[in-house]
């Protein structure tokens, strides 16, 4: 008789552990847009935010935990009885809410509070009773448990257990384990533990050394039956284990991990693209699951293949992720009809204001592009919500480049409703419209990153480009998509100084200003 699957829960904190990603702010409404998509899918945890980090983060959390349908809304907090408040003040609306406290166990992070070991465990008992007190649901974490020795890391999972822990979260903070030793402590703390056997084990890893997916598999084996993870793999330093790739890991090798989740794997491509949309994070093409070359061939041998049977090298359908088999192309010739079809296929349903709104764009976008694959009208999409509410936004650039130089730029914002020129130069036609911005839009942010990737192929190809930015600590990122690469950088600047404003604003009065004027 074939022994039942067993559940994993599928945690995600993307929206707290994922947005620490350097860049990745994400607005109010994106984040309650991401849980709205992520409860939609399945999830059985959102990690909705670290809600004492400020009021903003608070209120995101606090409106995540409300409107959530399923799915348990967590907040996370240090091991504090002010932190857990402000916790539970957040999450208690949810209709299933879990607190995280959680405190660094190992001896470099015992170093930071200056606290000794006994201490440390005192500190553990105290803020997990509280924590218990409030909730019903408390998850325990022991920051750098993988470096923590042995004899301690148990005694102080015995305490929170005792405490009233219901989740005990063993995290891999800085991506250092391996397999092997990943499933053996998990193995090892529930075997040896008293009331391991009535508490939830769970597995937290990192991808310094790119084994965050392998080591979060690894524990499963071992005994944990919770994966926190985060979508793209978003996260700090090099990321966290990545959603898709255990979902997926989980479903395709089911023969040898009879384990299943509640995630809906058909929603894992929209949400990936939402994600990386308003991170700022692009997909690598050769991202597992997700990236643009997942499921491409363009070896002969896999090629002819494909063609006689698509299992020969493909162990997933594209359409178990959400990815469609086939592609319509539209042309200037297709509809409103044809593209709200079209639209809803790639998972945005228009309401018939926006269906005009993003027509016109796709009409103009058709005139350029003899042909307009589904990454275009995705490109296109994401476009249009990027500028929705920008108060700075491009009205016309022109750029005279070329051999000879210097390169010029001349350019008109429209900042707060009103129009403002200047003209610039700069080495490059991309530095005369960054210096032409400059000139209206007076800050002191630093560029760390200029990317350009192309959407489709050929020489009509949208551009999609990347930027970020950091100014007194703060760090932004921006994107934007042209088939005028210039352009398309220009809009991903603005978007980016947008997006700048709105964390100056969260943050306070404290800090440089940005100031507009007119040079035109």
């Amino acid at each position: 008789m074939t022994k039942p699957s067993e559940k994993i829960v599928i945690f995600d904190t993307t929206l707290r552990d994922g947005e620490q990603s350097p860049g990745a702010t994400m607005t109010h409404d994106e984040k309650l847009e991401i849980a709205t998509m992520l409860d939609e899918m399945g999830v059985d945890v959102i990690e909705a935010g670290f809600p004492i980090a400020s009021d903003g983060d608070f209120a995101a959390v606090s409106d995540i935990a409300r409107n959530a349908d399923r799915a348990v809304i967590c907040g996370l907090a240090r091991a504090n009885l002010k932190d857990i408040d402000r916790c539970w003040e957040a999450v208690k609306h949810a209709r299933q809410p879990r607190i995280h406290t959680f405190i660094g166990t190992s001896p470099l992070h015992r170093a930071i509070p200056n606290l000794t070991r006994d201490q440390m465990a005192e500190r553990i008992h105290e803020t997990v009773t509280h924590a218990r007190n409030l909730c019903d649901d408390v998850q325990w974490s022991p920051m750098d448990a993988t470096r923590t020795e042995w004899d301690y890391l148990a005694r102080v999972v015995e305490i929170a257990i005792k405490a009233g822990a219901t989740t005990i979260n063993i995290p891999d903070t800085v991506g250092y384990t391996a397999p092997n030793e990943s499933a053996e402590l998990i193995r090892r703390l529930i075997a040896e533990v008293p009331g391991a056997s009535d508490v939830v084990f769970a597995t937290h890893c990192h991808n310094d050394l790119g084994l965050a997916t392998a080591n979060a598999l690894a524990a499963v084996e071992g005994g944990a039956r919770q994966i926190e993870c985060t979508i793209n793999g978003l996260g700090e330093r090099a990321g966290n284990t990545a959603l898709e790739e255990v979902v997926m890991a989980l479903k395709v090798r089911h023969d040898i991990m009879p384990f299943t989740t509640g995630v809906d794997s058909t929603k894992l491509m929209a949400i990936s693209r939402r994600v990386a949309s308003v991170s700022g994070f692009p997909v690598q093409f050769n991202k597992a699951i997700v990236g643009k070359n997942a499921f491409a061939h363009e070896s002969g041998i896999h090629q002819d293949g494909m063609l006689k049977n698509a299992e020969t090298f493909e162990i997933m359908r594209p359409e178990d992720v959400g990815l469609n088999a086939t592609s319509l192309v539209m042309g200037k010739h297709s509809g409103r009809a044809a593209l709200r079809s079209k639209m809803k296929e790639l998972g945005y349903d228009l309401a018939d204001n926006q269906l005009v709104d993003v027509f016109v764009r796709f009409k103009a976008l058709a005139d350029r592009k003899k042909e307009v694959f589904d990454e275009d009208l995705i490109a296109l999409m994401q476009d249009e919500e990027r500028q929705s509410e920008d108060r700075i936004k491009v009205d016309y650039l022109r750029v005279v480049c070329g051999t000879e130089g210097p390169q010029e730029a001349s350019l008109r914002l429209v900042i707060d409703g009103e129009v403002k020129a200047s003209e610039a130069t700069g080495d490059g036609p991309v530095d005369a419209a960054f210096n032409a911005v400059k000139a209206l839009v007076e800050h002191h942010a630093r560029l760390q990153l200029y990317q350009v990737s192309a959407v489709t192929e050929g020489t009509d190809a949208q551009a999609t480009v990347t930027v970020r930015m950091e100014e007194d600590g703060r760090i932004v990122s921006g994107q934007s998509a042209d088939t005028d690469t210039v352009v398309a950088s220009v809009r991903a600047y603005v978007n980016a100084l947008n997006r700048l404003m709105v964390r100056r604003e969260k943050g306070g009065t404290d800090g440089r200003e940005i100031s507009y004027k007119d040079v035109g």
